[in-house]
């Protein structure tokens, strides 16, 4: 199937649907200047970081826990990468999008804010947001727009322990909460599933595009390459997110401009 047909496809099924499930990844924020995976924002792939160690060990819980000034120091240079991205055309599109559908949610890996940047509101960040600081000892917690100021590693101005970022890191688990949400979501109905800039290699992030293709649901990926999904989606757009979503929207708003 040509791109075209293939996004007319797409646009087709959106058109329909009233609750879309957007599934996004590091692919989505890719077009907003932030670099895709590897220790959160691609600065690390295939090398390790200048202490010896692995992204992964670096950015672990247990690093986080036994030297949070090593862990800080990593999370603090990808902030710093990360600071000053503002939202491309498919976030602020998904967005739009929640304002005229029954339901859009988006659950993202993302750590960088940006869906919420863009004004989507109804958002699962499954892997928490560097945005948001919390205490290691006691309950304080504050949102920051940057790390600008900040003494690393930041200590809590109520108890003097240690704060870190509202973030999965390696080893931890997923938030109870963030997971509820998204059985609810499954639970209260889905009609369509779309993957975009994820590589889908966490069964946790494949698991609700499997669910839609058992119920025989239409399931879509937005990715210019080969992923874990490519294969079983029920349509594939070789496309970036910022390429993608503005030709979905002209094709869903014949008479009205799109956004690039």
């Amino acid at each position: 199937m040509s791109a075209a047909l293939a996004l007319d496809a797409v646009a087709a099924c959106m058109a329909r649907a009233e609750r879309l499930l957007f599934i996004t990844g590091a692919g989505i924020s890719a077009d907003s200047g932030l670099p895709t995976y590897r220790g959160i924002g691609g600065l690390y792939h295939d090398r390790l970081t200048a202490d010896g160690l692995c992204i992964e060990e670096a950015l672990s819980g247990a690093t986080m826990a036994a030297r949070p000034e090593l862990a800080w120091k990593y999370i603090a240079e990808i902030e710093a990468r990360c600071r000053g991205a503002q939202p491309n055309a498919a976030h602020r599109l998904i967005a739009a999008l929640e304002q005229e559908k029954s339901m859009v949610c988006v659950l993202t890996q993302n750590v960088d804010g940006l869906h919420r940047a863009a004004g989507s509101r109804n958002v699962i960040e499954l892997h928490g947001t560097l945005h948001r600081l919390c205490c290691t000892a006691c309950h304080h917690r504050r949102e920051v727009a940057d790390y600008a100021g900040l003494r690393i590693p930041p200590e809590c101005p109520l108890c003097g322990a240690t704060m870190r970022p509202d973030v999965v890191l390696f080893g931890e688990a997923l938030p109870v909460r963030a997971l509820a949400r998204l059985d609810a979501v499954l639970g209260e109905g889905v009609e369509m599933v779309l993957a975009v800039g994820t590589s889908g290699a966490f069964p946790y992030i494949a698991a609700p595009v499997h669910w839609a293709l058992q119920r025989g649901l239409p399931t879509v990926e937005i990715n210019p390459g080969e992923t874990a999904l490519s294969a079983v989606v029920t349509h594939r757009l070789r496309l970036r997110a910022a390429e993608a979503l503005p030709e979905l929207w002209r094709r869903m708003h014949p008479s009205e401009p799109a956004e690039d």
